[in-house]
Parts: C-alpha cells; sequence; structure tokens
C-alpha cells in the first residue's frame, strides 16, 4: 500500500472544511427516508452522515438534532428544500383538480380508495423549518432547489455552521459559491430522487456527473462534492480524479437496513428492476428519477394533468400507501440512481468499509 496516495485521496478540501475523516458523504433523504440511525452511523464512521427535513415540522427539526447529538459527537448535516411550493399551486384550481383525479381514478377504484379531496395542508414550510435549523445550529446545513437569503446564510457562519448547496448545472454552482456557500453538490442527472435545478427547468438541466464534475471544477473554487451515479470505489477515484473534493452516496446507503425505507422499496433496489430507472414527474409534480414502474409507463405523457409540488404526493399518498399493502408495489416508482445495480451491502457499516477498503486498493 502507497500510504502517501492512500492518505491522498482521503484528505481533501471538503475534508479539511468540515473535519471529517473520509470524503464521503451520505445523500439526505427526503419524503421520510432519512434514519437517525443511518446518520450517526456513517458519521462516526468518518463521513459525513446527512437527515432529509424536507417533511419535518420545526420542532421535530430540533429534536431531531438533539437525538442525533446523542449518539454521534462528529459532523453531521440537516437537509432541506428552498423552493418547497410549485409557482403553479397559485393557478392550480378545481377544475384541474378534478382532471387529476379522473387520470387516477382507475386506480383508486381497483384498491377501493376513495379519492381524495383536494389537498389543503401541504406540509412544513421553509420559512418556518430554517428557523429551526439556525436555532439547532447544525455542524453542516444542505440545502436544494435554491440559495437561501444572505441573511440567513450569514446566520449559519455566525453559528459556525457550514453551509452545503446543490448544483445541477455550472450556472448554478457559480451561483452558489457567489452567494457565499461553504461547498457545492455537483449533482448528475443520474442521481435518484428529485433533480433541484433552480436556475432553469430541470428538463434543461440534465447534465451527466463525469461531464459535469470538471466544468463546476474549472468554474468555481470552493469544495465540490460529486453525486449521481456513484457507489463504489470506482465511482469514488473517478470523481476524484475529474476534479471534485468528495462524493455524496445516495442509493447505496438508501439500501441499508439503517435507512427508513419500506421493505417494498429496499427490495426494489435489489431486484433485476432496479437495471431500470426513469425521469417521472408522477408521483410528487416534480421531476425525479426512480425504478420504472406499471404507472410510469400506463401514465406516461400525462404529466400536464399533474398537480404541482407538493400537492402531487399529498394527492397520492393514500394510494401509494394501499398499493404496498395490496402488494402492489410494481405499480410505484421507488426513488434510485442509475447505479442501483452495482450495490452490495444491506449494513451501513459493511458498506461503508466496502467503500473505503476499495478506494484505498485503487490508491495502492
Amino acid at each position: 500500500m502507497n500510504d502517501a496516495n492512500r492518505m491522498n485521496w482521503r484528505n481533501t478540501l471538503l475534508t479539511k472544511l468540515l473535519n471529517i475523516q473520509y470524503p464521503i458523504v451520505q445523500g439526505p433523504f427526503g419524503g421520510g427516508m432519512s434514519a437517525i440511525a443511518l446518520t450517526t452511523a456513517v458519521s462516526n464512521l468518518g463521513g459525513l452522515g446527512s437527515y432529509g427535513c424536507q417533511p419535518s415540522t420545526p420542532d421535530e427539526i430540533i429534536q431531531l438534532s438533539r437525538d442525533i447529538r446523542k449518539i454521534t459527537d462528529k459532523p453531521f448535516n440537516l437537509n432541506l428544500w428552498v423552493y418547497d411550493r410549485d409557482e403553479r399551486l397559485k393557478t392550480f384550481d378545481h377544475v384541474a383538480y378534478e382532471k387529476l383525479k379522473l387520470l387516477f381514478k382507475p386506480y383508486f377504484d381497483e384498491l377501493s380508495v376513495p379519492l381524495p379531496e383536494m389537498p389543503t395542508d401541504l406540509g412544513p414550510k421553509y420559512a418556518d423549518q430554517v428557523q429551526a435549523i439556525l436555532d439547532a445550529k447544525p455542524p453542516v446545513f444542505s440545502f436544494v432547489f435554491g440559495i437561501p437569503s444572505e441573511s440567513i446564510l450569514e446566520k449559519c457562519r455566525s453559528n459556525g455552521t457550514k453551509t452545503i448547496g446543490a448544483a445541477t448545472t455550472v450556472d448554478e454552482a457559480i451561483a452558489l459559491e457567489k452567494a457565499g456557500v461553504d461547498a457545492v453538490v455537483a449533482t448528475g442527472f443520474e442521481a435518484g430522487g428529485h433533480r433541484v435545478s433552480f436556475l432553469r427547468d430541470a428538463e434543461d438541466s440534465l447534465t451527466g456527473i463525469f461531464s459535469l464534475i470538471p466544468q463546476v471544477a474549472d468554474s468555481i473554487s470552493i469544495p465540490i462534492i460529486a453525486a449521481g451515479g456513484i457507489a463504489d470505489a470506482r465511482g469514488i477515484k473517478a470523481a476524484l480524479t475529474l476534479g471534485a473534493d468528495a462524493v455524496q452516496i445516495g442509493t447505496a446507503f438508501l439500501a441499508t437496513k439503517q435507512s427508513n425505507i419500506t421493505d417494498a422499496h429496499r427490495h426494489g433496489l435489489f431486484s433485476p428492476e432496479a437495471k431500470y430507472t426513469t425521469l417521472t414527474k408522477l408521483f410528487s409534480g416534480r421531476l425525479a428519477r426512480g425504478i420504472r414502474s406499471k404507472l410510469t409507463q400506463e401514465l406516461k405523457g400525462q404529466d400536464h394533468l399533474l398537480a404541482p409540488y407538493p400537492m402531487q404526493s399529498k394527492f397520492l399518498s393514500t394510494l401509494r400507501t394501499s398499493l404496498i399493502k395490496n402488494d402492489k408495489a410494481e405499480y410505484i416508482t421507488f426513488w434510485s440512481g442509475q447505479s442501483a445495480p452495482l450495490i452490495k451491502h444491506r449494513d451501513v457499516t459493511e458498506l461503508f468499509s466496502y467503500l473505503v477498503e476499495e478506494t484505498d486498493t485503487l490508491y495502492s
């Protein structure tokens, strides 16, 4: 083992910035899929554990931070969505909602699930959640779908909280650096879950990660975290070689038993169907990558009838629950990146050890 090479990949601008041992970030998961057990395990193992607070109330965020600190004294990350309500909500009326109900009526009827009335409670708001982040003072605050205000970023600096923003294009990475954010997640279109674009439409922000990284590296000077399609040591080395200072791994960590996904979701990630992912707005109203399903195939081309985020996900929540309960998971698009067929491990410690040991070997 060449110790100099091994230490070289472990010691980067990002590890120095966050005071972590390895340049491995666990992707934050929204939709209730994050888990304290996963977040703290990754942090205790020397990476940066993350928790997606998108569905959490302010009080829950405060308590989450307390609970995480009881299990780890290492840096951890809390994540929020800045742009948490689609503009189209203002014009999506009851006429449009009736068309939405008509589109999905056969699926609700098949399961004898009543069609829901137009949702009025769309969940916690970013403005309230971000105040909880400032009160909780986590070591790291990451965000997607935009950039927090200058005053919020300044308060984070005063609190000693490092900030990380997500970019799907070079222009977004430049905007994040100009705003004073500490690091950027450059996320390629291979990534599972939502396309977190904020300067242009998601459909116009689909650069692959290994094209995006070097362009971002040539354009900004703050640390870059590569995300999308990275599930093993080969992906880690490739990302670092192209100019990244760390990697963010989502799907591989999501598949471990420590995450909070359903058994059906975890089964899907290890199934042959994981080879086939698609970008769809069907389940949330925003473009996201997941495993192809009967619904994505049967309702292809119907995006114009879908409700805006987050109303679409609220509308489908009872149907999604009933589909899983009735063993019809094939109708659900489970969030997954394009590299799901590469995942092997169901335990976070085994996965993390594998990533470190195999990367060490590649640098020997």
